[in-house]
């Protein structure tokens, strides 16, 4: 039975010395794997942009007066009742209504003066009616004084003279009430006038006549953008009223930075996406040749360059973009369609090269590789890698050359 104590005791320690090389001995590390592969690549410049109408048209009031409200409820002013997004044609839809001005309030010391100012007026017609009265009695003596004396000179009573001076009368007090009417047409102006300046609000109603309003029609075809004036009111002149766009004319305006719009140039392609609807292709029109400065999200200053982009797929896929919409834009600055391509995620620096860790034999061999053209995804292999070869991404610092290394399971 000896034997058997012996045996026992030396199965029990080659169990306890398993267990121990099982739990020091090296095991694989999971990594994340990716392939080396064959196939199309570009590199592009890739920021946020916004769409921009290029034809904005502004309606402003003409002259100073009195804005009719633009959204009528229904049954009011129903040729100026406009809401956002309405269509509109150029030359016909009445796009607002402007009347004039009601006149001021007036303070008492002031409406004192143009009362007196008015009296004096009144005053100054009658005395101009009297005077056309007398010169009217004037020239119907004359006019008779001027006939006895025709008369007489027909029969040679009088001489040639006196008629002469009979007709001399009439014509000066012919001229006289001509003058005198003249007269009293500018004393009653200046009544009227004086009336007026003691008009205040209410005292007549100018939008009973149609005739004195002022209608303006939409500059061109397109539909309602924006309204600035919506309530009525008393507007100047020159101030805006509301904006009218065609949004069948859009464009898109991207603020690249300086660095990446000197890479680019007019008729460079466009992937746009990112604005909810399926990817749309572009075209760069126009690099503005001034840039400006902006600081970005983080607080950090950034020149930028106002580059220009027209849409080439027809309006029927992109309607749904309106006016100050936000897109994503890829601008191309190359592309290949055929080209060796190893992920970014792998590439890490050594020394001054670029390298990856490639499974090779179930471990990780540290591997010199020249890359060419680089996007935010994956990178142009010139060397030091074939295609099908597997590479470690985001290596960690537990692997080095010849560590052992296996696919992470995703549970």
């Amino acid at each position: 039975m000896r034997w058997l104590k012996t045996a026992t005791w030396i199965f029990a320690l080659l169990l306890i010395s398993a267990g121990v090389a099982w739990f020091v001995w090296p095991r694989p590390v999971p990594v994340d794997l990716a392939s080396v592969t064959l196939g199309p690549m570009e590199v592009t410049v890739d920021d946020e942009a916004r769409t921009s109408l290029r034809h904005v048209y502004t309606v402003s009031a003409p002259v100073t007066g009195k804005l009719l409200r633009i959204s009528s409820p229904s049954g009011s002013h129903e040729d100026t009742s406009l809401h956002v997004g309405d269509q509109v044609i150029a030359g016909e839809t009445v796009v607002a209504v402007l009347q004039p001005m009601q006149p001021g309030l007036l303070d008492i010391r002031s409406r004192e003066e143009l009362q007196a100012v008015s009296a004096a007026t009144e005053a100054a017609v009658t005395l101009a009616e009297a005077e056309v009265r007398r010169i009217e009695a004037l020239l119907a003596f004359s006019r008779d004084e001027l006939e006895r004396a025709q008369s007489l000179a027909a029969t040679n009573a009088i001489p040639s003279k006196a008629l002469e001076a009979a007709q001399t009368e009439a014509a000066v007090n012919e001229a006289a009430l001509e003058s005198a009417r003249a007269q009293l047409q500018v004393r009653q102006s200046e009544q009227a006038a004086a009336r007026a300046r003691l008009m205040e609000p209410g005292d007549d109603d100018a939008s009973a006549d149609p005739a004195c309003c002022i209608r303006l029609t939409a500059p061109a075809t397109g539909v309602v953008l924006r309204i600035l004036q919506q309530s009525e009111g008393v507007l100047a002149a020159g101030a805006p009223i509301l904006e009218i766009g065609d949004p069948r004319d859009l464009e898109i305006v991207a603020d690249l930075l300086s660095t990446d719009a000197v890479q680019i140039g007019p008729g460079a392609a466009v992937r746009i996406d990112e604005w909810g609807g399926p990817p749309l292709s572009g075209r760069v029109t126009r690099i503005e040749p001034d840039g400006f400065a902006k600081v970005s999200a983080l607080g950090i200053e950034e020149l930028r360059v106002r580059t220009l982009i027209d849409l080439v797929d027809p309006p029927e896929k992109w309607s749904a973009l309106g006016n100050d919409f936000r897109v994503t834009v890829h601008v191309a600055l190359w592309s290949a369609d055929r080209t060796l391509t190893v992920p970014v995620a792998a590439l890490f620096r050594k020394g001054d090269d670029w390298a990856v860790f490639a499974l090779r034999d179930g471990r990780a061999q540290a591997t010199l590789v020249q890359i060419g053209h680089r996007n935010e995804r994956s990178a142009e292999v010139l060397s030091g890698l074939a295609e099908g070869d597997v590479v470690v991404l985001h290596p960690s610092d537990r692997i080095i050359d010849g560590t052992a290394i296996a696919q992470r399971q995703v549970q």
